[in-house]
């Protein structure tokens, strides 16, 4: 009775189909509220199992992707066999990840991926909100970005090192966000058989996951939001952008705003200058209480680690242990261990190091819009000729200073596939909370047409 009153079902339910939904760091499921009641309205319970994952919440999600990962996995598991020994066969699964719970989410599908469950339950959408996928280093050089990426890592526990890439997986030798980009991995595996993947990312004043990682992208065209042309999704304005536009100078018809201006301000000012974005996170909660309280909490992050990895924490961890690999990866992870230590003093790109904003690597399942194809057959129409206009008017961006291991798990993700929405919440300087309207605050409901956008145009039942 427990697992069910939990999931909120009723007896008579005839639902097959599971969405799970994952909080990010230092969450709780009720930062998921209005992305369960949102869910509830446009599929009632005879239609939709909703489970909100409750296992990895708090300073839980201090112990690292992996063990969150094999938490969650196990009340999915859990909550499946509950279900079916009240008759309630479960014949779909679709995973929403919002922040770190991305994160934890595609750990937690490669887990049943390698247990089979795959086999038996078909995988639909998987949708993340602003989860940082090429973790959140700082993309720039000089001693700002030193500073941040090594102290940053460490305030955090082992949640923190993964995030920023200096954690070494099991027996791996790499970052675990590296391995669960890996395209031999059960990870990608279990990621690719999805019927829909979606992600959504903020453009501007993202203090926790800035557009590049959560776009999975090594440009970032909004930079300056202002001296772009932008095109948002009809019917979703002025919120939820077109995906895969190319970046064009903006119309001489669009002054900026005051309020824009602002914002867009104060978002160059915290991207090219991340110490002082840290400092203005951490000071308004007092630098010294804050340091203090992660010393805390990562000492017990790594007590309760220890109980996990010892079976002693409630969850049989012995069969969450796989290999990770679908081939034997011995000579690669050689390889990639160099990579990693090349890594560490390669902070910047070339300056002639730059490529066409026209569009990302593209997918091998997504479509893509005409420009290439405009161009070919520019001499045959008037419109042609316009469009091969517009096209070379794109805007040449520079390429990020990302790290080799996000270049790579940038060429995997686009690889496997994502329709990619770029988000613009223009009430607040905190759309990281306000993409999924967490919080019941009325400058956040721009994330109520985010949320919107996915159940009409992307999720399906």
């Amino acid at each position: 009775m427990e697992e069910t009153e939990r999931i909120g079902l009723s007896e008579a339910s005839k639902a097959d189909h599971l969405c799970v939904l994952v909080h990010g760091l230092w969450g709780n499921p009720k930062h998921l509220s209005y992305l369960k009641t949102a869910l509830q309205q446009e599929h009632t319970e005879d239609r939709l199992h909703i489970l909100v994952a409750t296992r990895n919440s708090d300073s839980f999600t201090y112990d690292g992707v992996d063990v969150g990962g094999e938490r969650v996995t196990a009340e999915i598991e859990a909550a499946i066999e509950e279900l079916q020994r009240r008759g309630q066969e479960i014949k779909k699964l679709s995973m929403v990840g919002y922040s770190l719970g991305g994160l934890v989410a595609r750990m937690c599908i490669g887990l049943l991926y390698s247990r089979g469950w795959f086999d038996k339950i078909e995988p639909v959408n998987f949708t993340t909100f602003a989860t940082p996928h090429l973790g959140v280093r700082t993309p720039l050089r000089g001693y700002h970005s030193y500073v941040w990426n090594a102290l940053g890592g460490r305030a955090l526990s082992t949640s923190g090192r993964q995030l920023f890439l200096i954690d070494s997986f099991r027996d791996t030798g790499r970052p675990i966000l590296s391995v669960l980009a890996d395209p031999k991995s059960i990870f990608i595996k279990a990621l690719s058989r999805f019927r829909n993947r979606v992600l959504y990312a903020n453009v501007v004043n993202d203090r926790s996951a800035p557009f590049y990682t959560c776009a999975i992208s090594k440009v970032d065209p909004f930079a300056n939001p202002e001296a772009i042309r932008i095109e948002y999704v009809k019917g979703y304005e002025p919120v939820v952008i077109v995906p895969n536009l190319p970046a064009r100078p903006a119309r001489q018809d669009e002054p900026s705003t005051t309020y824009s201006r602002v914002v867009s301000g104060g978002y160059t000012f915290l991207t090219r200058v991340p110490l002082y974005a840290m400092l203005t996170v951490f000071v308004p909660i007092g630098t010294v209480v804050f340091l203090l309280n992660s010393g805390i909490q990562s000492f017990r992050s790594r007590q309760r680690i220890r109980l996990h990895e010892s079976g002693k924490a409630g969850i049989g961890l012995g069969v969450y242990r796989i290999p990770v690999m679908i081939e034997n990866a011995r000579g690669a992870v050689e390889g990639t261990v160099k990579s990693i230590n090349a890594g560490q003093q390669q902070e910047y790109l070339p300056d002639n190091a730059g490529i066409s904003s026209g569009r990302e690597p593209q997918t091998k399942k997504l479509s893509t819009n005409d420009d290439d194809q405009a161009s070919e057959k520019s001499g045959e129409s008037e419109e042609s000729t316009a469009e091969l206009t517009r096209t070379r008017s794109i805007i040449e961006l520079p390429t990020l200073a990302l790290a080799p291991e996000q270049f790579e798990m940038i060429q995997a993700l686009d690889d496997v596939g994502f329709r990619k929405y770029p988000v613009y919440i223009h009430k607040v300087n905190h759309s990281h909370a306000a993409i999924i309207f967490r919080r019941q605050r009325q400058d956040y409901d721009e994330g109520k047409l985010v949320i919107k956008h996915w159940l009409k145009e992307e999720f399906e039942l």
